[in-house]
């Protein structure tokens, strides 16, 4: 690693957003007092007759769940849009508005209300994977659909209110704000070098070997050189594609392998149910030619020391930049090392 990098204050560039990270290495050593968070005791009870997620069980609008096996898949019951709406705007000189239409749902990903993606098998990730793409495909066919979003909240530390195993999928007839960024910068790089930024991204950080934790025949997984989140990391597929749905079947499970590997690893650093937001970026389903796509998945981690220390974003981060004192070095380092 560059030796300033490694002990001097300094930005790094997302290539993907545009925007800069400040990281200060020094600060790691500073003493803390602030907040703990309390440790999340893990799940042991396979079912839960108060859980609205379980198999069988009644949920809060009156549907019963079924008696599922291995992935379960319905229509959010607090959906953040909804598909039937009103259309209206507000244009009224500096106040500008305009509704929005989509649909949400919820992926329980395994019947066992003790489980998290970390402790299911291989295979058993592969059938979440296969569900995701189903619905990335279904959904991004409706005409009123351009993005689809695929994502999990882990831990009531990231505000999560059920911790049955389980994710959302919200799509939208809109381009959420970090998609339009991703867009702009992947198809800019494709333009001016007929290539894929991510894949030439990736050709770099495997020659240099420094933030790689883990890969397989077809993915890497890696702690980005702009990582903001003190653990965060990104799975990457080795080869350019614009969704999950060109995976072949093996690549699905390369895929599966590599999300089981590296949440093990997140439980293992502070020994506790590591709380995650994770989600996959991948091109958007507006019917346009998205070739300078690559997708990718991103886990974006908040404890910073140990289980009960949480990294907030406050004062300087929220009027000014991000900022992490961990390097991505220092993080794909300790990760490696739990593989």
């Amino acid at each position: 690693m560059n030796h300033f990098l490694k002990h001097n204050s300094h930005r790094r560039y997302n290539i993907l957003t545009g925007e800069w990270i400040l990281v200060s290495p020094h600060r790691s050593k500073r003493p803390w007092q602030g907040q703990n968070e309390t440790v999340a005791k893990r799940k042991t009870k396979k079912y839960d007759s108060e859980c609205y997620l379980c198999p069988g069980n009644t949920r809060i609008n009156g549907e019963q769940n079924p008696d599922y096996n291995d992935v379960f898949i319905f229509q959010n019951d607090f959906a953040a849009l909804k598909e039937n709406y009103i259309p209206y705007s507000v244009n009224e000189g500096l106040l500008k508005a305009e509704s929005e239409s989509g649909i949400c749902r919820v992926i329980c990903f395994s019947p066992d209300h003790s489980k998290s993606l970390a402790d299911m098998k291989v295979l058993a990730i592969a059938k979440v994977i296969e569900a995701w793409c189903q619905q990335y495909e279904e959904l991004g066919q409706m005409e009123n659909i351009n993005y689809v979003q695929i994502f999990e909240n882990k831990g009531a530390v990231m505000g999560c209110s059920n911790p049955h195993p389980h994710g959302q999928i919200w799509s939208q007839s809109t381009l959420p704000n970090e998609i339009i960024k991703k867009d702009e910068h992947q198809q800019k790089y494709f333009n001016t070098n007929q290539r894929s930024i991510l894949k030439d991204y990736l050709t770099q950080e495997l020659d240099l070997n420094e933030r790689v934790i883990y890969k397989n025949d077809s993915f890497v997984v890696l702690t980005p050189f702009w990582a903001m989140w003190p653990f965060e990391t990104m799975i990457l597929p080795k080869k350019h594609c614009q969704n999950i749905t060109q995976l072949s079947k093996d690549e699905k499970v390369d895929f599966a392998e590599a999300i089981s590997i590296i949440t093990k690893a997140y439980d293992k650093l502070f020994d506790c149910s590591f709380p995650y937001s994770s989600g996959i970026h991948q091109a958007p389903t507006n019917n346009k030619n998205n070739n300078h796509w690559h997708w990718h998945m991103s886990f974006y981690p908040p404890l910073l020391r140990s289980a009960t220390v949480k990294k907030f974003m406050v004062g300087y981060e929220m009027f000014g930049m991000p900022q992490r004192d961990i390097t991505a070095e220092q993080a794909a380092r300790r990760l490696r090392s739990l593989i």
